[in-house]
């Protein structure tokens, strides 16, 4: 009997997504629940599990398409038998021609190159590679870093720039003749040069087409804060490893923005508003999108309801959203939502930033690296480690005043914060 294989639905704010990769071959035994593909959207990438377990008698679409809700992009068939592994009755028939025609010439370049077992080569990572003419060798000798040991771009352009740093260095070295010198000065000329062109992923697609709308359509405007973090900084020495201990989680930095941002929010609506045409939506929950980066690009996972979470729910949602998003194990709902987004360059070393709202939202909180500076104290010039907040909102339904007020909100109950908010 053939059953269809067919797109998952996509949520709402989903409309399309790509076709990352194969993990079975037509005519390879499957089982139910295994998971056939990736398909990438412009959120999160999504796994395709065997429907029923049988053969894959058809694959409808390939690598690289783009899909929609309910295609059909595979048929199994339930009733035959298939091998475990992907049948090689063709690769037997081609190989004692090529080792016997001393014509035939070696197929060592990624046009021939197919997903090696247990390490599939991603497409975006092929394009690289075919582009800088790797060989099937090199492409076998790569360690992939992805989901499942796949080879992504990101290794296949480490393993060029590692190629290219070996080649000058070998060109630094002095030649046995003007002609080897020649020839090894064109060369290092010629990889000075060099251009490569790589598609944009759908996830970094979607985020050009975010900021670029959120630029477009909302009047933003910045204003800027700073915040003695001693008080927080002494809470974190005082109370780290009893917090550790009881709750099973380190006590960061984060959680306290969360919670300053939320106290803020109560006290000033506006904010945790969004615009829908000629209204004013207020929404009566907090939920807070923290901007984590990925090997995808930057992803906004939210935290629902976190106003009433405690420091360290709040602290192990993080971790675990943080770490589900290094994996590419996101959800789509994880990622849809959010009243106020918060973005920490500080993790980088950022010192300043003007953060852009995402958008429907009407505000974001950027935090910085926190650094020891001089300030005035009682008149006195004294060292304190100081952080540098930016509030970018749309002005269109905020106004000044309320923005300034509410980044001061946040500055006060960091400065301020009480140990009785560990419980509550």
């Amino acid at each position: 009997m053939l059953i269809e294989v067919k797109v998952p639905v996509f949520s709402e704010s989903v409309t399309e997504g790509t076709l990352i990769n194969w993990l079975k071959k037509q005519g390879e035994h499957i089982e139910r629940g295994e998971n056939l593909i990736d398909i990438e959207t412009d959120k999160v990438v999504l796994e395709l599990p065997a429907p029923q377990s049988g053969v894959l008698a058809e694959i409808v679409k390939n690598d690289g398409s783009v899909v929609t809700s309910g295609e059909i992009i595979a048929r199994i068939d339930t009733a035959a038998k298939g091998s475990k592994t992907a049948p090689q009755q063709a690769v037997q028939t081609a190989q004692p021609e090529s080792a016997t025609d001393p014509e035939q010439p070696a197929a060592d370049k990624t046009d021939d190159v197919s997903p090696q077992p247990g390490r599939p080569l991603m497409p975006a990572a092929k394009r690289v590679a075919d582009e800088n003419d790797l060989t099937t060798e090199e492409i076998t000798a790569i360690q992939g870093t992805g989901r499942d040991r796949r080879i992504i771009k990101e290794d296949v352009l480490n393993h060029i720039a590692n190629k290219k740093s070996s080649a000058a260095a070998s060109t630094n070295q002095q030649p046995d003749s003007q002609v080897d010198q020649a020839v090894s000065t064109i060369h290092a000329e010629k990889s000075e040069r060099q251009e490569k062109r790589v598609p944009m992923t759908r996830l970094r697609i979607r985020i050009a087409e975010r900021l670029v709308q959120s630029q477009s359509t909302a009047a933003i405007l910045t204003t800027f804060n700073e915040v003695n973090m001693q008080a927080v900084l002494d809470l974190r020495a005082r109370y780290k490893v009893s917090f550790e201990k009881e709750h099973g989680i380190k006590l960061g930095f984060t959680s306290f923005f969360v919670k300053a941002a939320v106290a803020a929010l109560k006290k000033f609506p506006i904010i945790n508003a969004s615009v829908d045409g000629n209204d004013i939506i207020y929404h009566e929950y907090y939920d807070i999108g923290i901007a984590v980066a990925s090997p995808r690009g930057l992803v906004v996972p939210i935290i629902r309801d976190a106003d009433k979470l405690t420091f360290a729910e709040i602290e192990k949602q993080i971790a675990d959203l943080a770490k589900r998003a290094q994996d590419g194990k996101l959800t789509i709902e994880e990622l849809t939502g959010g009243t106020f987004s918060i973005t920490n360059g500080g993790v980088f070393g950022s010192m300043l930033s003007t953060p852009i709202i995402n958008p429907p939202q009407s505000a974001i909180l950027g935090i910085h690296a926190t650094k020891p500076r001089p300030v005035a104290e009682n008149g006195q010039v004294v060292i304190r480690p100081m952080n540098y907040l930016a509030l970018s909102y749309d002005h269109r339904i905020i106004d000044g005043r309320e923005a300034v007020l509410s980044l001061v909100a946040m500055k006060e109950a960091l400065e301020y914060p009480a140990s009785p908010l560990f419980d509550d």
